[in-house]
């Protein structure tokens, strides 16, 4: 003890841990004891006796089956860059782009649940290249320009396992058809989408 009579190690309890001491403890009842009768005894406790073990089978057959292990998930395909002269054909217009996105003036949740929608269809009808516009953002009151929500956000879903079925890869569009504000993206083949999410 020390000085101030208690324990080294121990803090004083402040009043309302008094108070809440005070009303845990009076709502304990004590356990009610058998009392001794000395002129009875008590059997003593049996031990109960274990059940014999079955004999090990020596067949081969018998050997204990394993629970069957859960089908492992298909990874998701990985991304494939769009490669630059497919690029250079998609901004001079020789090679087409079968369907556009715009996003603008979409929330994130509007945005996530169209941009799905929108490659879904796209490639059931046989879509090969499209162009997803976010915007760039927009400039701010000190001159600065903001990084729009969309034009951050759409590359990260487009990475996500959910759209990988429907998407082979990505890369911000010419500045013809927006520049950092778009993206093309080239879409998987309908046969080898199903095959994946099968």
């Amino acid at each position: 003890m020390t000085a101030e009579g208690r324990r080294p190690g121990r803090r004083n309890l402040s009043d309302d841990e008094r108070t809440l001491w005070h009303d845990v403890t009076r709502s304990v009842r004590p356990l009610r004891r058998a009392r001794a009768n000395p002129g009875k005894t008590l059997p003593e406790a049996v031990a109960p006796q274990a059940a014999p073990l079955p004999k090990p089978e020596t067949s081969a057959r018998s050997a204990p089956s394993r629970p069957a292990a859960a089908p492992r998930p298909k990874p998701a395909p990985g991304l494939a860059p769009i490669e630059r002269r497919q690029k250079k054909r998609l901004a001079r217009g020789t090679e087409p782009i079968d369907a556009r996105l715009d996003l603008h003036g979409c929330t994130q949740h509007e945005a996530h649940a169209a941009l799905l929608q929108f490659l879904r269809r796209a490639q059931h009808n046989g879509a090969r290249y499209v162009l997803v516009i976010t915007g760039k953002g927009r400039a701010g009151s000190d001159g600065f320009r903001e990084a729009g929500v969309l034009k951050r956000q759409v590359p990260l879903w487009l990475a996500m396992p959910e759209f990988r079925g429907y998407v082979v890869g990505f890369e911000d569009a010419a500045a013809s058809h927006g520049g950092e504000g778009a993206l093309y993206v080239r879409l998987r083949r309908k046969g080898r989408a199903a095959a994946w999410n099968s």
